[in-house]
């Protein structure tokens, strides 16, 4: 039991390392960044104006215009020209931008333990889960265990080798 532990933590190291290294790879967001960059995860895609008008506290047009120029330099998002507006998109798929923000969450606020990440989600007053959530949920965990599972049993075939 203890070697599947030690097995265990080793690939949740691993793991990290690898999305770390990919993350940084990518370059911090200061906050009005962020807020722009959820603007179009939200949107798919959005002009300046859309943009500045979709910000709390918006800064002028120019700044808006600014800080896409700076995040198209750091490679989040791109543009292309639409009916002579520019329209902006994250270069980075949803899907991927939700894994490393979920990441970065358990790591900052859970010491990387997803169990209390989910223990967190689950005991919020306002999540009300309904039966097919429940079953979804089972089997995903259902799942993971498996896949799990199976690393281990590889690599102790790996030593017997």
């Amino acid at each position: 039991m203890l070697f599947l532990q030690h097995v265990l933590v080793l690939q949740h190291w691993i793991d990290t390392m690898r999305h770390e290294a990919s993350d940084q790879a990518q370059g911090k967001l200061s906050r009005r960044e962020r807020q722009i960059m959820d603007i179009l995860f939200e949107r798919g895609s959005a002009s300046a104006a859309e943009i500045q008008a979709g910000l709390s506290d918006p800064p002028s047009y120019s700044a808006v215009r600014a800080a896409l120029r700076v995040l198209e330099r750091k490679g989040h998002i791109r543009h292309e020209l639409k009916k002579l507006t520019y329209v902006w998109t994250p270069r980075v798929a949803r899907d991927r931008a939700r894994r490393i923000a979920l990441r970065h969450l358990v790591r900052t606020f859970f010491e990387g333990n997803a169990e209390q990440a989910v223990a967190a989600l689950l005991s919020e007053s306002d999540m009300n889960l309904d039966n097919d959530a429940r079953d979804r949920l089972r089997a995903l965990i259902e799942k993971a265990a498996s896949a799990h599972s199976e690393c281990v049993v590889r690599v102790k075939e790996d030593e017997r080798q």
